[in-house]
């Protein structure tokens, strides 16, 4: 017997053979028959941040939640993933985060984030362990074995079912949340639309309430679903059944540069031969990307930024002689002067770091000296030539440095900071915040202490900067 069947505490897969399959195989079939016929990714320049969903069974709103899967990149890789679900059995204050064992599905085990999930109970009152809030609750579980065929199981997970009704409450959770909402994790946000009106209603209220939605102004949503009531569609019991796990993120995101895409739409009506046109379901995907990119890197880019870092490396460790700093092949970013970290990790474990800002080198040149660099990185022991087989590179583009009056402009995740006073000077990538798990007053101490050398409050006394890093991995 598997461990995971034998360990209790793992929430088991209790809707499937109910809402999905519950063969791997047949199941596998099925989300590849979705992912073929669904909305494929748009073009978009920015970085995917969230995901609007829907829960019902797979035969209804499957290839409408493919085509939201389909918007995450293909190679993308993400630390967490945050599932946000509305309870449809339990009312409760606040937001259960399960934290006691592991998630499974017919196409394995996700691990659970157990360590952060424990910190969000203990941290905010607006968390609370309520085991049975997701044992008997299917829109979260459905949501996984979409990630699990589109990331396989390799990032953490962070279940949350929304017990509450009130939007006071939703905001509390969205604010909780926000120090999580970067580029290295993805939120999904799990809801269907109308419940049961007739449909061409569904299809005039959804677009409404989508609308809404897209508008990404919390109270917008708030004043649509109560006019919505107020409208006498025959048979709406509700426009948005999931409509407080939205609303967490609409407040969690609301002040930031996003936005919202509308992806795909059908209700339970579209589908052949159940669908029933008088009292029908409506299903919509939603994109949420971040507009506030420092600047955008395409992955051809991306790709041609990791292969000079690699190759200077290479050249470097065989011959212990840098290679001539070879011209970009693509216009565009690795023109720019702008600042950059390499990061070198072999088997996992950090070997290298090293970086500068910007100063009159573009980033082409900047990435293969400091990629170089990074290889000599007097911290860690030499790297050899063994280790280049299970070499893996981190980057991060830097965008310019902003000088700030007040650390209360710091968003955790979000910037890194440089600290300078005098000759001393120290960097922290916006990474480190989330890596350590620091709050402001350690993100601050730990960089004047530990990098600038100015002592834990030297911050106090020194010129602060912000600035924000476009992350890649490869190899």
């Amino acid at each position: 017997m598997n461990w995971h069947l034998q360990n209790k505490n793992n929430r088991k897969a209790s809707f499937a053979g109910k809402f999905y399959p519950a063969s791997k195989k047949e199941l596998t079939q099925q989300l590849a028959g979705f992912f073929r016929k669904a909305k494929k990714r748009i073009n978009s320049q920015h970085q995917l941040q969230a995901l609007i969903v829907p829960h019902a069974g797979y035969i209804f709103s499957g290839q409408i939640a493919a085509s939201a899967y389909n918007q995450i990149p293909d190679d993308a890789k993400y630390k967490r993933v945050f599932v946000l679900a509305s309870s449809h059995n339990y009312y409760f204050n606040g937001a259960a985060v399960y934290c006691s064992g592991n998630y499974i599905t017919p196409l394995g085990e996700l691990n659970v984030d157990k360590e952060l999930a424990n910190s969000l109970i203990n941290s905010s009152t607006v968390f609370q362990q309520k085991n049975e809030a997701h044992n008997f609750e299917h829109s979260l579980e459905v949501q996984l074995p979409f990630l699990q065929k589109k990331l396989g199981s390799k990032f953490l997970l962070i279940p949350i079912i929304l017990g509450t009704n009130s939007a006071e409450e939703c905001e509390k959770i969205g604010k909780s949340l926000k120090p999580y909402f970067t580029s290295e994790n993805l939120f999904i946000i799990s809801t269907d639309f109308s419940h049961y009106p007739e449909y061409e209603d569904a299809n005039k209220v959804d677009q409404i309430t989508t609308q809404a939605i897209c508008s990404n102004r919390a109270t917008e949503l708030v004043r649509v679903l109560s006019e919505n009531k107020k409208l006498n569609i025959k048979n709406l019991a509700t426009s948005l059944c999931g409509w407080t796990s939205v609303l967490t993120l609409m407040y969690l995101t609301e002040k930031m540069k996003v936005s919202y895409v509308r992806i795909d739409y059908q209700n339970s009506g579209d589908t052949k031969p159940f669908g029933d046109k008088n009292r029908v379901v409506g299903y919509g995907s939603i994109a949420i990307f971040n507009n506030d990119d420092p600047f955008h890197i395409s992955e051809e880019e991306k790709k041609e930024i990791l292969g000079k870092a690699r190759a200077s490396i290479e050249k470097f460790i065989k011959t212990g002689k840098r290679a001539k700093i070879i011209p970009p092949e693509i216009k565009g970013v690795l023109n720019k002067i702008t600042g950059v970290f390499v990061s070198i990790y072999i088997k996992s474990e950090l070997r290298g770091c090293i970086g500068n800002f910007a100063d009159e080198k573009t980033l082409n040149e900047l990435v293969q000296k400091m990629a170089v660099s990074a290889t000599c990185d007097h911290r860690f022991d030499d790297l050899k030539i063994k280790d280049l087989e299970n070499l893996e590179l981190e980057i991060s583009v830097l965008s310019p440095l902003k000088r700030i009056e007040s650390v209360k402009e710091i968003e955790l995740g979000k910037h890194g900071i440089y600290i300078k006073k005098g000759l001393n000077s120290g960097t922290f990538l916006p990474q480190v915040a989330t890596k350590t798990g620091w709050d402001l007053a350690g993100f601050l101490g730990h960089c004047a202490r530990d990098k600038a050398g100015l002592g834990w409050d030297g911050w106090k006394t020194a010129d602060i900067f912000i600035y924000e890093a476009v992350i890649f991995r490869g190899t």
